[in-house]
């Protein structure tokens, strides 16, 4: 059993894109989110013709990227520092669920990179590479 997204990083309702952890070790971290439909932001992008914003898509996976860092010894506040090469391959749309997956790439300092991809449905809708700060 994994512990529960609320006790590793400070996000909550209505700001909260992580539902579950799947799996986490020292290096990885996959997480999951399903999206009902009724979140806030699918009501204005676009109405008729919902999707999930990217910018929360990349929230979903610092968000993940932070649940794997608190499991570093000291942990601290994470600060995305850097975004790049992201690509985005597909859309969200209500009632699908996001499968998201970070990896740890390399930590200097108070610096972790990492790397994200998200899936919904096996497909892949959004890769990127990312720093994060610990404060």
């Amino acid at each position: 059993m994994f512990p529960d997204i609320k006790d590793l990083i400070p996000q909550r309702a209505p700001f909260l894109f992580v539902d579950k952890i799947i799996n986490l070790d020292e290096k990885k971290i996959s997480t999951s989110l399903h999206l009902t439909g009724e979140e806030d932001f699918f009501k204005g992008h676009f109405p008729g013709n919902p999707i999930m914003p990217g910018v929360l898509l990349q929230e979903a996976l610092f968000q993940s990227g932070a649940a794997l860092m608190a499991k570093k010894a000291g942990g601290g506040l994470g600060v995305v520092t850097r975004v790049q090469n992201a690509k985005f391959k597909n859309m969200v749309r209500p009632g699908e669920t996001l499968e998201m997956e970070v990896e740890l790439v390399d930590s200097l300092s108070n610096a972790s990179y990492m790397k994200g991809t998200t899936r919904v449905n096996g497909k892949v809708v959004l890769v990127l590479e990312f720093a994060v700060a610990s404060i």
